[in-house]
């Protein structure tokens, strides 16, 4: 009852609350409005992907519909790089040495690759440590065993992913856990 009778007698803003009902209104329909166009769009990358060569081999990973499309986009035909690491390259994802002159530097990440196909790769792999069991375990074993951190652990589960997608292409394999390389339980 105090609590009440004390914000009754605030110094809150009182002023303009039409306006502001108002502007939510408007906020939330433009919000339904987007939500919408994602919505058509989701719709109009299911219809398209099937017919997308090696879609189905990257579904079977558990990668989402639209990081699906994502990845084939921006990392073209999976079945012509000859290793994983070529897809790696075209992410920005390869190691090299940060030198200039006498200057010896950390080993980092080049970066200088497609910024939307490295962004898909990473949120591909956070969503297998949800729902794959062979990535869970193998980032159990990164973590516990070899002492990585998480964000370590999370960029060579990246390169496992790109490896086995350019694998798996180039067979024409779909996922399965018995090839996956789980580690041995200790």
């Amino acid at each position: 009852m105090e609590l009440q009778s004390l914000a009754r007698h605030s110094v809150g803003d009182t002023t303009a609350l039409e306006e502001d009902k108002w502007e939510l209104t408007h906020l939330i329909e433009e919000y339904e409005r987007i939500r919408g166009i994602i919505d058509e769009a989701d719709e109009m990358i299911e219809k398209v992907l099937p017919e997308i060569p090696c879609s189905d081999l990257v579904r079977s990973v558990g990668a989402s519909v639209p990081a699906t499309a994502a990845i084939l986009a921006f990392g073209g035909d999976l079945r012509k790089l000859s290793h994983g690491n070529q897809l790696l390259r075209k992410a920005g994802l390869n190691l090299a040495e940060r030198s200039s002159g006498k200057y010896k530097g950390q080993i980092k990440l080049t970066k200088r690759g497609n910024s939307l196909l490295r962004k898909h790769l990473y949120f591909t792999v956070f969503h297998l440590l949800s729902f794959n069991e062979a990535f869970q375990a193998l980032h159990a074993h990164n973590t516990e065993v070899k002492r990585m951190t998480k964000m370590q652990s999370m960029m060579k589960l990246i390169g496992k992913l790109a490896r086995m997608l350019v694998a798996m292409a180039r067979e024409g394999q779909t996922f399965s856990m018995d090839k996956a390389q789980l580690p041995l339980a200790a």
